[in-house]
């Protein structure tokens, strides 16, 4: 099985993965360096750097590589511990590499209109395939937003029937309503999608999640959505509020440590319900409804 192959595979399913490499060797190892093993996320494997306990142990690390996405290395000494001595050993030393394996991340926009095309060409020099949806032919097609991965002119309801967002996929929603927005967002908090972002302000995102929450959805859902969108800049033009997705986008992706100025304030059911109690009727937008 040619180990390379699998992983182009598996990125193109929009899975992620571990590969491990024998990076370094001394004395006799159970296969031969540069070896490699993919790990898939459901646990799966190609290839084989040897077998045997080592495998076994390489395998547990890869799950939190690929839980993690951060890089390890493993040192074994065959020599010192007895355990190794399963008979697919024979008494050496190996460096053992392991690197997370990402899909190329997936933004589904929802909305074509200003602030839609400038998030288009940010996120795509940013690294990411796009899906753009709009019920407007004449804002939703391949000529404003060239190269997209997919562009779709449909009633949203209609559409958001074909999509499946994968645990790495990203969700931006900039239509030109709010009962637009609240149709989507209905949908997006119930698929695995990494990050979901909706344009508008503080007071456009009680009164929504409110509504949502009176439908019966669990108020839990909507714990990762990004509400106002992007980070807090100042951000006023089509063009400064891009980036402020785009940079919260790349913050996500890298699962950013330190603490950002983020626009978005519902964390947690809890803290919802207390803000929306002291909500100013008059509270201006944060960010503008698309148009």
């Amino acid at each position: 099985m040619n180990v390379y192959e699998e992983i182009v595979k598996l990125q193109r399913e929009g899975r992620s993965g571990a590969v491990a490499t024998i990076v370094n060797s001394h004395g006799s190892i159970p296969s031969f360096q540069s070896a490699k093993m993919l790990i898939r996320d459901d646990g799966s494997i190609a290839g084989t750097i040897g077998g045997g306990c080592v495998e076994a142990e390489v395998w547990q690390a890869a799950r939190e590589v690929i839980a993690q996405e951060k890089p390890r290395t493993l040192t074994f000494d065959l020599n010192q511990d007895p355990k190794y001595d399963t008979g697919l050993v024979c008494g050496g030393t190996l460096e053992i590499f392991i690197e997370p394996v990402l899909p190329v991340p997936l933004l589904y926009i929802f909305g074509a209109g200003h602030v839609a095309i400038e998030l288009f060409k940010a996120a795509r020099n940013a690294g990411f395939d796009c899906i753009v949806t709009d019920d407007r032919d004449a804002y939703a097609n391949p000529e404003r937003f060239p190269n997209a991965l997919q562009v779709i002119a449909r009633d949203f309801d209609e559409a958001v029937k074909e999509l499946a967002p994968a645990e790495s996929s990203y969700i931006v929603i900039v239509t030109r309503g709010h009962r637009d927005d609240m149709r989507i967002l209905r949908w997006a908090v119930q698929t695995p999608a990494r990050y979901i972002g909706m344009v508008g302000s503080k007071r456009k995102a009680i009164t929504v999640f409110r509504e949502l929450t009176r439908e019966g959805l669990n108020p839990e859902l909507f714990d990762r959505v990004h509400s106002p969108v992007g980070l807090d800049i100042g951000a006023v033009t089509p063009e400064e509020i891009a980036v402020s997705i785009v940079a919260e986008l790349i913050a996500v992706r890298h699962r950013a440590e330190r603490a950002l100025p983020h626009m978005s304030w519902f964390h947690n059911a809890r803290h919802a319900a207390a803000t929306a109690e002291s909500a100013a009727p008059g509270e201006p937008l944060s960010a503008p409804t698309e148009k």
